[in-house]
């Protein structure tokens, strides 16, 4: 392996394997030289002005921080992109996105001009998340999008989002219900069928997020799915625990309390609820059924 090959392979391999033209004539390869290295198969055109090197394998990340290199200094993946490349969104890759300080047109890539807050996340310059969160609340049904602020609470601390969304205003005051299975969905639908006082949902208490909570009072709803395992035993432990020492009642509930014997489970509730709660002002439920 020739010094150039060497020291292209050593930034692409920091770049998921891509590589600007720019960048090989930087090495001091020729352009006539990038002609016969993609002739040879030794470069594969992502778009244009940017190359893999050596490989064609499916990898996502590949293609965004191609489509990055792609549109120039400043740029950062944004948007949809983002908010899948961060693991908020599910389903598959969308196209990509990108903003730059600079106007872009890359054919196979939706390019932005502005000057946005970026950060590198996992190896690809990427719209901060409060900022991807905002770019894409237009653009997706309220639900998920409560869904996704909650995910990226619990997973990057995210809090609020840049800008005056009705969605997200709705979403960061707790005005919109966020429940994320079906057995928190039963639970809600019998608390509003007795005109009974709704809890705010799955928000942080503490150090934990909780299903359901009142003032002076925790609720938990356990799944057979996602509380059956070792781990998820020892965190309801320590959920409740900390319940506790808030000087909240506790109670836990599952998928027959709630919907085949919810006669004995109200018995149970109804005396600890507050009184003088208001309701939220709108009853939701984000995602598919977990149960």
């Amino acid at each position: 392996m020739g010094p150039i090959l060497r020291n292209a392979s050593w930034i692409a391999a920091r770049q998921h394997g891509t590589i600007t033209t720019a960048q090989l004539l930087s090495l001091g390869l020729a352009r006539s030289s990038v002609k016969k290295w993609h002739q040879k198969g030794l470069l594969h055109r992502e778009f244009r002005g940017v190359w893999r090197l050596g490989h064609r394998a499916p990898s996502h990340e590949a293609h965004y921080m191609a489509a990055v290199l792609a549109c120039g200094e400043g740029a950062a993946l944004s948007g949809l992109a983002a908010l899948f490349h961060y693991g908020l969104l599910r389903g598959d890759p969308p196209r990509p996105e990108v903003t730059a300080p600079k106007e872009r047109v890359v054919p196979g890539i939706n390019a932005r001009r502005r000057i946005v807050p970026s950060r590198i996340w996992r190896d690809i310059p990427t719209t901060t998340v409060p900022q991807t969160i905002a770019d894409v609340a237009l653009l997706l049904p309220l639900d998920a999008l409560a869904r996704i602020c909650h995910q990226a609470e619990v997973t990057f601390g995210v809090k609020s989002a840049p800008g005056c969304n009705p969605k997200l205003r709705a979403i960061y005051s707790g005005d919109h219900a966020l429940l994320l299975s079906r057995l928190e969905r039963e639970f809600r639908r019998l608390l509003r069928e007795h005109g009974l006082p709704l809890p705010q949902t799955n928000r942080k208490a503490g150090a934990h997020f909780v299903d359901c909570r009142w003032p002076g009072l925790t609720v938990e709803l356990d799944s057979y799915r996602f509380h059956h395992s070792r781990h998820m035993w020892e965190q309801d432990r320590e959920r409740e625990r900390a319940a506790r020492r808030r000087g909240d009642e506790f109670r836990r509930y599952a998928w027959r309390d709630v919907v085949e014997e919810p006669e004995a489970m109200l018995t149970d509730l109804v005396p600890l609820l507050p009184t003088t709660l208001p309701s939220p002002r709108r009853d939701s439920s984000v995602g598919r059924a977990h149960d």
